[in-house]
């Protein structure tokens, strides 16, 4: 392990792929390995993608890698794609999308099928974010599924969310309703040479008004095109300056802080869940079930018993 936590923090792309596959395969010494990994993170910007399919996400952020490269900055891009419910299997197409900066040392690119995730989020995303993060790279991006209103995981594990939208998109209030704005550090408006653009500005910037009229952050509205590059200085010098206001407020403390509550709640959860399964493979639990489906007691009843692992006869 000591050899392979060198090579990791060295930026060894290959020992990277590996242990992140470990993560994604719940290999049993994981938490191991987290634990070994864990003293050296914290020290890259966390930066969530978001927006709906066709928005322009994979190529906005295959536009910004070059861009940061030029800046000297290493990067982390983690893609995750919609798995399906059928075959369990994942169309990996923003690696594809991104293959020019595939040989650059500076740039670790992996795409995730988000395998039943339902938050836009692969399950080993914050795992595979931890790997990267002890590996030394400075920006971590993170492109979410797009599939819409259950999208809101982005902003427990980013530090700056980005929604993109186009002028295609349709009714912003919608994308409003559904709670995606209310995330959002940052708007890009990609495809900004398609007739709309003003009119979603206008619409963006109105339902900011309502929304966050007195908050001390203003999320900026970004014009950009990415297929030209054009735009994308703006968009990293925004997510800059939110950076800035978080790490001056102390605000970046308490996201990191209410991540790693998430954290630990959802591993008591899993851990919680994976015994209740265990439960009811006992004969005694379907005896229970089959005194409900009988009314001679409830669910609540059967659910109250299990809960305090009670002796059944």
């Amino acid at each position: 392990m000591e050899t392979w936590l060198t090579q990791i923090k060295a930026g060894n792309k290959r020992q990277i792929a590996r242990l992140i596959s470990r993560m994604e395969n719940g290999a049993p010494d994981k938490e191991k390995w987290l634990e070994a990994l864990y003293p050296h993170t914290g020290n890259a910007h966390l930066i969530g993608i978001t927006g709906s399919p066709g928005a322009g996400k994979s190529t906005l952020i295959a536009a910004l890698i070059r861009l940061l490269r030029q800046a000297g900055k290493t990067v982390g891009v983690l893609a995750v794609d919609p798995t399906s419910p059928f075959t369990g299997g994942a169309i990996l197409g923003d690696r594809v999308r991104m293959t020019e900066h595939a040989l650059d040392e500076g740039v670790f690119i992996r795409s995730m099928g988000s395998r039943g995730g339902w938050g836009g989020l692969a399950r080993a995303t914050s795992e595979a974010v931890r790997v990267l993060d002890a590996a030394g790279y400075d920006v971590i991006l993170i492109e979410t599924v797009g599939v819409g209103q259950a999208e809101l995981d982005i902003m427990h594990l980013a530090d700056t969310v980005t929604l993109v939208l186009n002028p295609t998109a349709g009714d912003v209030v919608q994308v409003f309703k559904a709670g995606i704005m209310e995330i959002a550090d940052l708007f890009v408006i990609n495809k900004a040479d398609l007739p709309g653009v003003a009119r979603l500005r206008q619409e963006i910037q109105d339902l900011l008004d309502l929304s966050k009229h007195d908050a001390p952050w203003q999320p900026p509205i970004i014009e950009t095109m990415a297929k030209q590059e054009q735009g994308l200085d703006d968009w990293w010098q925004a997510a800059g300056r939110h950076y800035a206001h978080l790490r001056a407020n102390g605000l970046l403390v308490q996201k990191r802080k209410a991540r790693i509550e998430k954290e630990v709640n959802d591993l008591i959860f899993a851990a919680w869940w994976e015994r209740l399964k265990a439960q009811r493979q006992d004969a005694r639990f379907q005896l229970d079930i089959q005194q409900a489906v009988d009314q001679r007691i409830s669910p609540h009843e059967v659910a109250r018993r299990w809960l305090k692992g009670e002796e059944h006869n």
